[in-house]
């Protein structure tokens, strides 16, 4: 479907390719990941002919199309949001256009007219393509893809102009999967949606029809989404089977087999160098000598190449104690202008509590926060902070605070106090400011960069009640990795705005949920919050349906309408459980024929053993995976087979 082809590419004396090769298949669903700079985004402007390498080419089917998502795009500020995501559909627009003009010309024209007929024959073909391209369907098939990114029906109607860069991302992101084009290339399409739209988006992308080609750093995101993973490192490509965590355990394993190798290399060459030393100057010995060193120069060196960052884990000081209860909220009112966002709310926080604070976005989670902080005031209510609590704030946009002429050392500097004055460095280095790099001024650091001075500067502070609004965006896995661990660590009060659920849910022990103008609580981490809202959801869509369901019933042609939508759909999911259970069963029987070789004891002298049980492990970790998909196909069996049953026969 798509192939990259020995693809090369120098920035300078940067290399960012070096004879790359990779292959895209129809359904791929490939995650492309590596080290920030490796080449992610350039690698997707390629794909899309906007960046041209310095050698290699790429190829592509003729019956493919490319749609490409990048960070920042463009929407038209002069059409609704309605509009702007139906231009998707330029070429139903265009038919509908003819069918218009057609239409007018024959109400114009004469029966006896000779073009009359011909005008007749022209409506009936571009009617029938209409029907075909389901062009009845295209307002609502608009409306839920809006509405599942977050835009309410009041939205449709509203300039695109009137929204937030985040929210036109949303719906060039919306335009983009109308579209439905052979391959998706995504970059980075989570970082301005909230819980429910990602979460929508991931159910979505499970089944579209085409292939996908993601950068993300969102983790669980990647884990459900992905079944192939593109790693760049050093110029290469490295492709493996399996979602994010699957390449995690797979290039640790592939990492270790060479330091093994390097070691068994490093010995036998050591030998050779002694033999060599200890003979050299033997007329006996010369050609042995002379043998081993030509056969020295030809050895293929084992090298390990490592672009992980040196990551330098830390620790927060231990937090100064506080009151048991942290801050007391009672019947809080914030308003701004006649739009209350958050109305009489009670909320309590004490000594120990560990919060994610989840929402939609636009509910108030930012608000919230700001007033925990006391950065922002309210109209009504009371906010009461403990004894001896000392807050310390992240704001999503404090990055742009940062003052462009001064070093990243005097910045995490200017906000240590004398007890973390000493940690200065050590936590530079934890978010990968090492070396000179600490003498880089502000004003030329990437977002990214910014974006983990300022959160160093945040915990520098002494604190014992930790406010963090956003604190992962732009952070890679390996920064989020290290932030989770020292946080997990710390004794403090933390409340955290997010909707990285892998970065979350080790982390709290109580979720709130802001919704428009009120706050839920729940106890529990985020993913026993999710199964609550879902099970909630679950049976509101059930007391929908019920009177729906009973009212179909008593008109059998919509009934029979129903049943045979419903009907489409589980012929393909059966299909699918079948064919995840021959997988498994094959891949049992390997095992289990691997397994008994392995009670010979000539299978381990084997040259083909080192392969063959790569093979077992590789085989055993995509069994796990089956049977998930396997029991995920039945479950969804079930439930078209109840939706079956509740439209009788």
């Amino acid at each position: 479907m798509l192939s990259l082809d020995s693809i090369s590419l120098s920035y300078g004396e940067k290399v960012l390719f070096d004879g790359a090769s990779a292959r895209v298949n129809a359904r791929d669903r490939v995650g492309l990941v590596g080290a920030n700079g490796a080449g992610k985004t350039t690698l997707l402007r390629i794909i899309m002919g906007e960046a041209e390498p310095d050698g290699g080419h790429v190829e592509k089917a003729g019956y493919a199309t490319l749609g490409y998502l990048p960070q920042e795009t463009l929407v038209s500020s002069t059409r609704t949001v309605f509009d702007e995501a139906a231009s998707a559909f330029e070429d139903v627009h265009d038919l509908q256009r003819r069918l218009a003009e057609a239409d007018a010309r024959l109400a114009a024209m004469n029966p006896e007219d000779p073009s009359y007929g011909d005008t007749l024959e022209i409506i009936g073909e571009i009617e029938h393509r209409l029907q075909d391209m389901e062009a009845e369907k295209m307002k609502a098939r608009v409306e839920k893809v809006l509405l599942g990114l977050g835009f309410s029906m009041d939205d449709m109607a509203r300039g695109c102009g009137e929204f937030s860069g985040g929210w036109q991302m949303r719906i060039a992101l919306a335009r983009l999967l109308l579209r439905e084009p052979s391959i998706l290339l995504l970059d980075e399409p989570t970082n301005h949606l909230d819980l429910d739209s990602l979460r929508w988006l991931e159910k979505y992308l499970l089944s579209y029809e085409g292939a996908i080609v993601l950068i993300s750093h969102d983790r669980a995101f990647l884990d459900a989404l992905s079944t192939r993973i593109f790693h760049l490192s050093h110029g290469r490509i490295d492709t493996y089977t399996g979602n994010y965590s699957s390449f995690e355990e797979q290039a640790a394993a592939r990492y270790e087999q060479l330091v093994q190798a390097l070691k068994s290399q490093e010995k036998k060459l050591a030998q050779v160098e002694r033999f060599i030393e200890r003979f050299r100057y033997k007329a006996t010995k010369a050609r042995q000598v002379q043998s081993r060193i030509k056969a020295l120069e030809k050895v293929e060196r084992i090298e390990i190449e490592d672009d992980t960052p040196a990551m330098r884990g830390f620790d927060f000081p231990p937090p100064a104690r506080c009151a048991y209860q942290v801050l007391e909220m009672k019947g809080l009112t914030k308003r701004y202008g006649d739009h209350t966002v958050l109305n009489k709310v009670d909320l309590e926080i004490n000594r120990g509590d560990r919060i994610a604070v989840v929402g939609v976005n636009g509910a108030g989670k930012s608000t919230l926060s700001r007033i925990l902080a006391g950065t922002e005031g309210f109209e009504e209510g009371s906010l009461k902070l403990g004894e001896r609590v000392a807050i310390a704030y992240f704001a999503q946009h404090q990055a742009s605070q940062l003052d462009p002429e001064k070093t990243v050392l005097e910045l995490a500097e200017e906000t240590a106090s004398e007890k973390t004055i000493s940690r200065v460095r050590s936590i530079l280095g934890g978010f990968l400011f090492t070396g000179d790099e600490v003498f880089k001024k502000a004003k030329v650091l990437s977002g990214g960069e910014k974006n983990r001075l300022a959160l160093a500067r945040i915990l520098l502070q002494p604190t014992n009640f930790l406010i963090l609004d956003e604190p992962t965006n732009h952070l890679d896995m390996d920064s989020k990795d290290m932030l989770r661990e020292a946080l997990l660590s710390w004794d403090g009060t933390m409340v955290i705005v997010s909707h990285d659920r892998d970065f979350l849910d080790p982390l709290v022990s109580r979720v709130i949920e802001v919704q428009p103008g009120k706050v839920r609580t729940f106890p529990g981490n985020l993913g026993f919050y999710l199964e609550k809202v879902d099970a909630e959801r679950a049976l509101a869509a059930e007391a929908t349906a019920g009177p729906a369901v009973a009212h179909s019933a008593q008109n059998p042609k919509e009934r029979r309408r129903l049943r045979a939508e419903v009907m489409k759909t589980l012929a393909p999911l059966k299909k699918k459980a079948e064919a995840l259970e021959n997988a498994i069963a094959e891949k049992e029987r390997f095992i289990a024929e691997t397994e008994a070789s392995m009670m010979d004891p000539a299978f381990f002298k084997s040259a083909a053993a080192p392969e063959l049980l790569r093979k077992v492990e590789s085989a055993r970790r995509e069994i796990d995976a089956d049977m998930t998909a396997w029991e995920t196909a039945l479950n969804k069996v079930a439930e078209v087979e109840a939706q079956l049953a509740a439209l009788g026969e």
